[in-house]
C-alpha cells in the first residue's frame, strides 16, 4: 500500500513539475489573444465576382485560340459582363460548335446563338455559386498561409456574417500598414509575350495600331528594364498568359546581374515543358514578367528557356513581400475591408490584470468555505483546485493555445468546475462515514462511487465545448478551449490528486477513527 502511494505521489509530482516547465516564464509561453496582447482586427469581403470573370476571361481566350490553330473565321470574340463572353460572325457553325466542346466551354456555360453568326456564353448558375465557394476557401487559405510566413503568433483567420466574409485578427501586429498589403496582394503572376513596346504613353503605343487595337491584345502599364520605379513606360501584350502564378513551383530572393533586389522563381515540370516550346518558337522577342496587370520587366529571349526566371526592378522589403505572396499562392480575387480595428496592448494589461485579481478573488472565497465547511479536509480541495489551474496552463501552453479574454472567464468557471467536483466526493464521503464506516473505507467508497457522476457531468460538458469550438468563431472559440482543458485536467485532479491527497495523510495515522470533514 505504501509503495503504491508513492508512485501516485511521485506521479503527481511529475505532472505538476511537467506542467510548471510548460508554461514558466509565462510571459514567453503562454500566448496572449488579440484582446490581451493588442493588435489588429480586420474584416474582409472577398469580391467574388472577379472569380467569375477570370473564368470568363480564360475560358474566352481559349476558345479564341482554339479556333485561331483550327482556322475557323470569326469576326470578335469578348467579354461582355463578369459572367457572359459573346463570339460574333462565326463563319462554319459545326467547327465552332467542335472547338466549344473541345475547349470544355459548354461544360460551365450555357450557349445560345444568334443571327449572322452570334453565339452567346453565359455561365451556369450553380458554376458560379462553386466559384464564388471556391474564390473565399481559397482566398482564406491564401491569407493564412500569408500570414504564418509573416511571423504572426496565433492568428485567428475564419468566415464570418455573410458568405463572402472573413475575419482576420493578427495579434501583436505593429505594422498594420504593411500588414493589410501583404494580405490583400493580389499577386497574380504571368508570363505574356510582348507585341509592342515600351512606349512613352498609352496614346503613343495605340498609335502603332491606328487607335485599333486587335481584340487579343491589352495595354499594360509597366517600367523599362534597368530604369527605376519612376520609368514609366506601356506594353501590347497578349492577354493570354503562356505561364500564371499556379504554375510556380518556388520563389526566392535573390540579386539581378545588377546586384540589386531580385525575385528569381521556379515553374513546375508540365509548365516548365510548355515554357521551352513556347521560348523556343520566339526567340528574338520579348517575354512580358507581368505581376497584377504591371510589366515589372520585358527582356528579350535570347535562347529556350524551361524551368526559371527572374522578377526585377523590385525595392528590399518589396522583395520579401513578393516572395511571401508567390510562394503563398495568388488570391483569386480582390479584397474590400469592410472594418478595421487596432487594440492597444495598454487595454489588453488591464483586461490580464482584471482577470488574474478576479481568479485571486474567486479562488480566496473557495478556499474560505471550503475551510470553513469542510474544516482540514477543505486543504485537500484547494490543493486539488491550484493543481488543476497549474496543469491547466501548463496544458494550454503544450498545446500552443491562446489565451484570450473569454480564457481568463474559462479560467475561474474551471474554479467552479473543480470545486463542484470535491463536493460531490465530500458529501458521499461524509455519507459513507455517517454509516459507519472507518475513514479509509469512507474514502475509498466515496471515489469509487463518485466517479460515475463525475464522468457523466465532464463527458456532457465536453460535448458542449466541442460544439463551441466547431461553430463558435472569435472569443467563443477561446473559451471552448479554456473549457475543454480544464474539464480533462479537472477529471485528473478531482480524482487522483486529490484522492493521493487523502491516502497519502490517512497513511500515516495507522488506526484513524475520525476524519476532519
Amino acid at each position: 500500500m505504501a509503495k503504491n502511494i508513492k508512485v501516485r505521489v511521485l506521479i503527481v509530482v511529475a505532472v505538476l513539475a511537467a506542467a510548471i516547465f510548460g508554461f514558466y516564464p509565462p510571459d514567453k509561453k503562454v500566448k496572449l489573444g488579440l484582446d490581451l496582447k493588442g493588435g489588429v482586427h480586420l474584416v474582409l469581403r472577398v469580391n467574388t465576382i472577379d472569380a467569375l470573370k477570370l473564368e470568363s476571361d480564360l475560358t474566352s481566350e481559349r476558345l479564341r485560340e482554339a479556333l485561331n490553330k483550327a482556322t475557323i473565321r470569326f469576326g470578335k470574340l469578348e467579354t461582355v459582363d463578369p459572367q457572359t463572353f459573346k463570339v460574333e460572325g462565326v463563319s462554319d457553325d459545326a467547327a465552332f460548335r467542335a472547338q466549344v466542346t473541345e475547349v470544355g466551354a459548354d461544360a460551365n456555360y450555357n450557349m445560345s446563338a444568334g443571327a449572322g453568326g452570334l453565339y452567346t456564353f453565359v455561365l451556369k448558375p450553380n458554376v458560379a455559386n462553386v466559384l464564388r465557394e471556391e474564390a473565399v476557401t481559397q482566398a482564406l487559405e491564401t491569407i493564412e498561409r500569408r500570414v504564418n510566413e509573416l511571423g504572426v503568433s496565433e492568428p485567428n483567420i475564419t468566415r464570418q456574417g455573410e458568405q463572402d466574409q472573413l475575419l482576420v485578427q493578427l495579434p501583436g501586429v505593429t505594422d498594420v500598414a504593411r500588414a493589410k498589403e501583404l494580405i490583400s496582394s493580389t499577386a497574380v503572376l504571368e508570363l505574356k509575350l510582348v507585341d509592342k513596346g515600351p512606349f512613352p504613353t498609352r496614346e503613343a503605343l495605340q498609335q502603332q495600331y491606328n487607335n485599333n487595337l486587335p481584340s487579343e491584345f491589352e495595354i499594360l502599364s509597366g517600367k523599362v528594364d534597368g530604369g527605376d520605379a519612376a520609368s514609366g513606360a506601356f506594353y501590347a501584350v497578349r492577354k493570354a498568359a503562356v505561364v500564371a502564378g499556379n504554375d510556380l513551383r518556388s520563389a526566392s530572393q535573390s540579386l539581378d546581374e545588377y546586384n540589386r533586389p531580385a525575385v528569381s522563381f521556379t515553374l513546375k515540370q508540365d509548365a516548365a515543358n510548355r515554357f521551352g516550346t513556347f521560348t523556343e518558337a520566339n526567340i528574338g522577342r520579348q517575354l512580358g514578367i507581368v505581376l497584377d496587370k504591371k510589366v515589372m520587366s520585358a527582356p528579350v529571349l535570347n535562347s529556350r528557356i524551361t524551368d526559371s526566371g527572374q522578377i526585377t526592378g523590385v525595392g528590399q522589403e518589396e522583395m520579401a513581400d513578393l516572395v511571401i505572396t508567390l510562394k503563398s499562392g495568388a488570391l483569386p480575387a480582390s479584397l474590400s475591408y469592410l472594418e478595421e480595428r487596432t487594440v492597444g496592448p495598454s487595454l489588453g494589461q488591464d483586461s490580464i490584470n482584471a482577470g488574474v485579481w478576479a481568479s485571486i478573488g474567486g479562488l480566496a472565497m473557495v478556499v474560505v468555505f471550503m475551510l470553513a465547511y469542510y474544516k482540514w479536509s477543505g486543504i485537500n480541495a484547494v490543493v486539488s483546485i491550484i493543481a488543476n489551474l497549474v496543469i491547466l496552463l501548463g496544458l494550454m501552453a503544450y498545446f500552443g493555445a491562446i489565451m484570450t479574454l473569454p480564457g481568463i472567464a474559462g479560467f475561474i468557471l474551471t474554479i467552479g468546475m473543480g470545486v463542484d467536483s470535491n463536493v460531490l466526493i465530500f458529501e458521499r464521503i461524509k455519507e459513507e462515514l455517517a454509516l459507519g464506516r472507518s475513514p479509509r473505507a469512507a474514502v475509498n467508497a466515496g471515489f469509487d462511487r463518485v466517479w460515475g457522476t463525475i464522468l457523466d457531468t465532464h463527458v456532457s460538458s465536453l460535448i458542449a465545448a466541442l460544439l463551441l469550438l466547431q461553430f463558435g468563431t472569435g472569443p467563443i472559440r477561446g473559451f471552448a478551449v479554456t473549457l475543454i482543458i480544464g474539464l480533462l485536467s479537472n477529471v485528473f485532479t478531482a480524482v487522483f490528486v486529490s484522492r493521493t491527497a487523502f491516502e497519502l495523510v490517512l497513511s500515516r495515522r495507522r488506526q484513524a477513527q475520525t476524519m476532519s470533514i
